[in-house]
């Protein structure tokens, strides 16, 4: 385990504290601020036993070539301070300030770049490096990584965002209770492939859903008409199949799927089983694969879901995702323990308004992707063991 920043001395010093504080925003509110709520715990922990904080983060993806008002932490800043209640300083270090929020770190090319320079001048802004961003955990960036190796022989540690999220999901894999089922979807299934290959023979099943279901449907002779595939990834999907039989795992593909000729609401539908025809696209699991999937998640102690089941931002091909997502719901009530990636699947969560009823939902969906992967984080294990 890492050691926290609930665990070391901090009254009297600065902390810099890399956070993931990169909100969605439109005209300049924003949108959602769930994840610089989830980094309350490690700042008030800060403030409250009189430490002094300097926050970094990116925002959206600035060119790297200076200040662009679009991407500026000004919101962000804003919003921080409506949460704490106190002032928040925006811009450069200021020593008198108790709480300050540098610019958009991408500002600097440097920031991408893990430029050793850039990364010298954030360190020296700080007694105590403290990582707290999950979301940004599987990028080796200068604040990720040059910026604690500039801090060596000072306090490098986890924030308890960092620290929950790696918990959770360390121990999904490592320790989980079976029945132990995964549900892979999303676009690309070469996005995915690495997580399936990670997963094989320590999960019971996977539920394969989206988009990337139908590469592995072509790999099997199937026909699936205008659905999107990836067809330099059709030998890959194959080997995996046949991986897939040699293992103890259950991979299963959608036995029936909504299909439309275009993905837009109000168009028409059909349910198509084994073959989908010429011209039309599944956008959803059907009637039928939704069933087998919630029997089945039903009877999970452990879930770990990333990726939607279809088109879920359009309807009515949200359907298999939001059955997926409540009996999800339904086996934590029951005594599972589920655990949600970022990105697509959290949005789904929260648009069918089950987020309180899932144990763990990850504020990283590229980083907790790796980590079902296997992959470790170089941004981690620059950190501080606990002792």
């Amino acid at each position: 385990m890492k050691q926290t920043i609930d665990q070391v001395d901090v009254a009297g010093k600065r902390v810099l504290m890399r956070v993931d504080f990169n909100v969605p925003i439109q005209n300049g509110e924003i949108t959602d601020d769930r994840r610089i709520q989830m980094a309350l715990p490690s700042i008030q922990s800060v403030l409250d036993r009189g430490g002094k904080l300097t926050l970094m983060s990116h925002l959206g993806r600035p060119k790297g070539e200076g200040f662009e008002s679009q991407c500026s932490m000004q919101p962000v800043a804003t919003r921080l301070a409506e949460l704490l209640q106190r002032q928040v300083h925006l811009g450069d270090d200021d020593a008198s300030a108790d709480i300050v929020l540098l610019e958009n770190l991408r500002f600097d090319a440097g920031e991408k770049n893990c430029d050793r320079t850039f990364a010298k001048k954030l360190a020296s802004l700080g007694d105590i490096y403290c990582n707290d961003a999950f979301g940004a955990a599987h990028r080796s960036h200068a604040s990720m990584v040059a910026v604690p190796e500039a801090m060596e022989g000072k306090p490098r540690v986890a924030g308890l965002l960092l620290a929950n999220e790696l918990q959770y999901l360390d121990h999904a894999i490592q320790h989980a209770e079976t029945p132990f089922v995964a549900v892979l979807g999303g676009v690309k299934v070469s996005d995915k492939m690495n997580a399936i290959k990670n997963l094989l023979g320590k999960v019971d099943t996977i539920l394969i859903g989206g988009a990337m279901a139908y590469t592995f449907l072509v790999a099997d002779g199937k026909e699936v008409g205008a659905s999107l595939v990836e067809r330099d990834r059709i030998h890959d999907a194959r080997l995996m199949l046949d991986a897939a039989t040699a293992s103890s795992t259950n991979l299963l593909f959608p036995h029936d799927h909504i299909c439309a000729q275009q993905i837009a609401s109000g168009t028409p539908v059909q349910v198509a089983t084994k073959t989908i025809p010429d011209g039309w696209m599944g956008l959803d699991i059907g009637p039928e694969t939704q069933a087998i999937y919630t029997d089945t998640l039903l009877q999970a102690r452990t879930i770990v879901w990333n990726g939607p089941m279809g088109v879920f931002e359009i309807q009515p091909f949200d359907v298999g995702t939001k059955r997926v997502a409540q009996a999800i719901a339904k086996a934590t009530a029951n005594g599972a323990v589920s655990i949600v990636g970022g990105g697509d699947s959290a949005a789904a969560i929260s648009a069918f308004d089950l987020e309180s009823q899932i144990t763990h939902i990850s504020t990283g969906g590229g980083a907790s992707l790796q980590m079902l992967e296997g992959r470790s984080f170089e941004s981690v294990g620059i950190l501080d063991n606990a002792l």
